[in-house]
């Protein structure tokens, strides 16, 4: 069974930098494409970035160039590291990981992100 367990996270004041990493257990995160995504409120989730097991990464518009998502394949992880942090980037960041051949999808837990103004 696929788990994906995250960490970091945390209050910020505007400007300033997290990251997050998350872990995949239960698997080989060679196998996965894997990302972020965040959700507030009463809207849908997502997506931060995403990248694949040796693909570039991609970004919402709305990070891109602030934040930057990087994945170690030998330790089953990928990290969120942000930077420029605005208020408008607090939310809960899910960590994500889809296998590439059976197109299954594990999320985890969330973690909340909160920007100060």
């Amino acid at each position: 069974q696929v788990q994906l367990v995250e960490s970091g996270g945390g209050l910020v004041q505007d400007g300033g930098s997290l990251s997050l990493s998350c872990t995949l257990s239960g698997g080989l995160s060679r196998a996965y494409s894997m990302g972020w995504y965040r959700q507030v409120p009463g809207k849908q989730r997502q997506l931060v970035a995403r990248i694949g097991p040796t693909t570039n990464p991609i970004y919402a518009n709305s990070v891109g160039g602030r934040f930057t998502i990087s994945r170690d394949n030998a330790k089953n992880t990928v990290a969120l590291q942000m930077n420029s942090l605005e208020p408008e980037d607090t939310a809960v960041y899910y960590c994500y990981a889809e296998h590439i051949v059976a197109a299954r999808e594990y999320w985890g837990q969330g973690t909340q992100v909160t920007v100060s103004s």
